[in-house]
């Protein structure tokens, strides 16, 4: 007798594996208590994996926006005003929460750890911002990778994306295709590099349960409470960047009424929240655009390629997340670093905003190189679950809210049709799913 073929097996959702791995490590600590602080270790090596990878993710996938994207100079010059507007003003709301609330002083750790980690962190020391910059500049290839330094390997990722999109326009003047190898050599690696590290983001939950049990082994449950004032912290900023930043742009400059706005964005706001994805709402933030009736360059331009920068969400939350991590350590970060810790969260969150999980990959970028320690890291992944989809809803907001003033300012313009290289050329499929693997999970 034959059987019949099974379907497709469902996995359980990350965010439901993230909760199981947490429950199981409070249970493993409370019965096995300081003797589980070996487990802990679980978290450093999962960790340190997706820092290691996340430095050549990031440089692929600028040089391959650079090799796939056309923008108009007039419309991108439009889309980065907006955008470099809101995302110094998340910034801003960010640092400046975590500053007067201070959420990371309710979160207690054992002294041996804070010692630990203070030990390997560079003394707070007076930042001379450009010259800290002008350090960056990259005196070698290979340097910055080894470094994790993510200023450098943008400024590398910058230099070549635009060099061989400048050989891409030349081949395509006079009719030659020679640029598709290295085109699709870019792609490769990049989908390659980001299959790889999609394969590490599914053992986050077992560096999740190895921290919480190490954490409640040795605190018991002390911990919760700053958590809850981490969660809160965050929801509050993430709250004033919508309803009041978002607001003021929508009342005061897209002639739109608020209610015409959340009526035409609605649909796409609350799939966000389901989906904890902005990438992967991307094809009813455009459903959306269209029943607005916003043109249909200003919406691909700001949905598609404006999804790279519209990223307050997790601007938003790293720079309270860093501010965070540093509090619990009791380590004060001085004006200048704090400025460094702002640049790193804008470089990152644009290098890899279409990544899965990118606000956990970008803020390990940032955390390492502001010089913090990363052992935090997957506690915080404890209540990532919900944030992320708070980040999700704001980012995808954001793309809305771009698209609506892109079309008020940009108005009679149209985009001429360009085939594989238009705007959405190279993201919606991996909006919809349709050529990866990574867990949807992103914001």
């Amino acid at each position: 007798m034959s059987s019949l073929p099974s379907g497709p097996r469902r996995r359980l959702p990350f965010f439901a594996r993230i909760l199981a791995a947490m429950v199981l490590g409070v249970i493993v600590g409370l019965v096995f208590g300081p003797r589980a602080e070996p487990l802990g270790q679980l978290g450093s090596v999962i960790i340190g994996l997706i820092k290691t990878l996340a430095a050549p993710l990031l440089f692929f996938a600028v040089v391959d926006a650079f090799l796939r994207t056309h923008i108009r100079l007039r419309s991108g010059l439009i889309m980065l005003a907006i955008t470099a507007t809101n995302a110094a003003l998340a910034v801003v709301i960010g640092l400046t929460l975590s500053n007067t609330l201070r959420p990371g002083d309710h979160l207690t750790i054992s002294k041996a750890l804070v010692a630990e980690a203070k030990s390997e962190v560079p003394e707070s020391k007076k930042i001379d911002f450009l010259r800290e910059l002008t350090n960056y500049i990259p005196t070698s290839v290979v340097r910055p990778f080894l470094d994790n330094s993510i200023i450098s390997i943008i400024i590398l990722a910058l230099l070549s994306g635009i060099a061989l999109r400048h050989v891409k326009n030349e081949q395509l003047a006079v009719g030659e295709h020679a640029y598709r190898v290295v085109e699709q050599f870019v792609a490769t690696i990049y989908r390659a590099i980001e299959v790889v590290l999609g394969g590490v983001i599914t053992f986050v939950p077992l560096a999740v349960f190895g921290v919480v049990a190490k954490m409640i082994g040795q605190e018991g449950f002390t911990p919760l409470v700053g958590l809850a004032a981490y969660v809160g912290v965050a929801v509050l900023g993430l709250a004033i960047q919508v309803l009041v930043v978002y607001q003021a742009w929508i009342v005061f400059v897209s002639q739109r009424t608020l209610r015409e706005f959340w009526t035409g964005a609605r649909d796409a706001v609350v799939y966000a929240l389901g989906a904890s994805s902005s990438l992967a709402s991307l094809p009813v933030t455009l459903r959306c655009l269209d029943r607005m009736k916003v043109s249909p360059q200003s919406a691909r331009l700001a949905a598609c390629v404006g999804t790279n920068l519209n990223n307050d969400g997790i601007l938003l939350y790293e720079a309270m997340a860093v501010l965070f991590v540093a509090q619990v350590y009791g380590i004060e970060l001085s004006f200048g670093q704090q400025l460094l810790t702002a640049a790193s969260c804008v470089i990152a969150g644009i290098g890899i905003a279409a990544v899965p999980d990118a606000g956990l990959i970008s803020l390990a970028l940032v955390l390492a190189t502001v010089g913090l320690p990363l052992e935090l890291l997957p506690l915080l992944l404890t209540v990532d679950w919900l944030l992320s989809r708070c980040r999700a809803m704001t980012n995808v907001t954001s793309d809305i809210l771009v698209a609506v003033l892109l079309d008020r300012f940009d108005k009679g313009e149209r985009m001429p049709e360009e085939g594989p290289d238009s705007e959405c050329a190279g993201q919606e499929p991996v909006a919809l799913g349709l050529n990866g693997h990574l867990p949807a999970e992103t914001a």
